[in-house]
Order: structure tokens, then sequence, then C-alpha cells
């Protein structure tokens, strides 16, 4: 018996060895290779939603896009590395004065961990890896990969996963020419772009929209917004 449980132990060790090593492998080539599926969108394609996907290269990117996904998600994403923990905390107090309405603070690297590594809800155990996956790519990619792989992966309608997909679906055109409205529109479907829809335009995405717009404007002249817009 103590001979079994000692070559247990032996082998779930090689194992979380060889699944550290991988993991960390695979961290590394996504810094400069587009995963090549992830687990949400997966998720989509069993659930019936369908996958319409189409990588693009940052540089295929409007400028007005990206501005508009920091001002909707992160606006102090050029800034942090990877936790906004003053967001978190009133998150935290918010969440507990209405236990009915949950609010999230995920900032940008968040995200790209959950939907590049990890898969949608969970508790604590996904949360915890969320935490480990966002310290690693703040450490091992640039602001600019994140950004670049969060407008790749992020879904942004039902069945629609990154920024070149719902440019042709909702506009007709490549990401590269989304003008400062529409861009600002496809970012306010982000926080349920399930439920708050493009097109046709929801009340939330139409609520929204102006704000985005306005923190567009208040957010463009920052010279780190810029490094990463540009």
């Amino acid at each position: 018996m103590a001979l079994f449980k000692t070559r247990f132990w032996r082998i779930c060790k090689r194992i979380f060895l060889w699944l550290f090593i991988l993991q960390f492998v695979y961290i590394i080539l996504v810094r400069w290779v587009n995963p090549p599926v992830t687990l949400t969108q997966l998720g989509s394609l069993l659930s019936g939603n369908g996958l319409k996907r189409d990588y693009a290269d940052i540089s295929e990117m409007s400028p007005n896009i990206k501005l508009a996904v920091i001002a909707s998600e992160d606006q102090l994403f050029p800034d942090h590395d990877g936790f906004d923990l003053k967001a978190i905390k009133l998150a935290m107090k918010y969440n507990k004065k209405h236990p009915g309405k949950v609010r999230g603070a995920s900032t940008i690297s968040q995200q790209v961990a959950k939907n590049v590594f990890l898969w949608q809800h969970g508790g604590y155990f996904r949360k915890g890896l969320e935490v480990y996956f966002t310290f690693m790519i703040e450490k091992i990619w640039s602001k600019k990969r994140i950004l670049e792989t969060y407008l790749n992966v992020a879904e942004m309608g039902p069945g629609i996963f990154g920024i070149q997909a719902a440019a042709r679906t909702y506009f007709n055109k490549n990401a590269k020419d989304l003008t400062r409205a529409e861009a600002a529109q496809i970012a306010g479907c982000l926080p349920n772009p399930k439920l708050y829809t493009v097109k046709p335009l929801s009340g939330y995405v139409a609520s929204r929209y102006d704000d985005i717009m306005r923190q567009m404007n208040n957010l463009e002249g920052d010279p780190d917004i810029q490094e990463l817009i540009k």
C-alpha cells in the first residue's frame, strides 16, 4: 500500500510538472502566435451560436476601435500591471450592497487571461487561475500584444469573435476602416455581447454610446494611449 501511494504521488508530481511546463510554453507561444481556438469559442460552436472569427494584426485595426475598448473596458490599461485595485474595491463594495446585481472589475489583461487560457463563469478556482495567467502575460507579453489579442478573441456578438469578424458582420467593412461611432457601438456591447446587440442596436448599447464617445475624447490625447493605438 505504501509503495502504491509513493508511485501515485510520483506520477501526480510528474503530471503537474508537465502541465506547468506546457502552459508556460503556451503562454510564450501565444505571445507571437494567435491561439488556434479558445474554450469560449468551442462553447459557442457547441451551443449552436456558431463561430465567426478572422484574426487581424493590430496594424490592421482602426485606432478608433483600440481607443474605444480602452475607453469602455479599462481606462487605466496602459498604467496598471494587470489589476485595477481601486475598481476591484469599488466592485466588492457595490456587490456587498447589491447581492442580486454583480458588478465586475476585470481589466483587459484579465479578460485576455480568461478568454485565451480559461473558461467563462466559474468560482474561486478559476479566479485564482485568472490571477496567475494575468500576472504571466503582463510579465511576458507587451501591452500592445495584450490589446491585440483581446481585440481578436473577445466575443462581440453571438458567435462573433474578434474585431475583424464584428466589423464585417455589422458594417460590411474591415476593422481598419471602422469609424469612431462604429467602434463605440461595438465597444458598447462588450459587457454582454449576447444580450447587448449592435445590430439591431440595443437600448443598453445606445445608452453607453455617448459616454464611450466622451471618454474616447478625454483619453485620446494621453501619450501612453497614443502609443498603444497608433
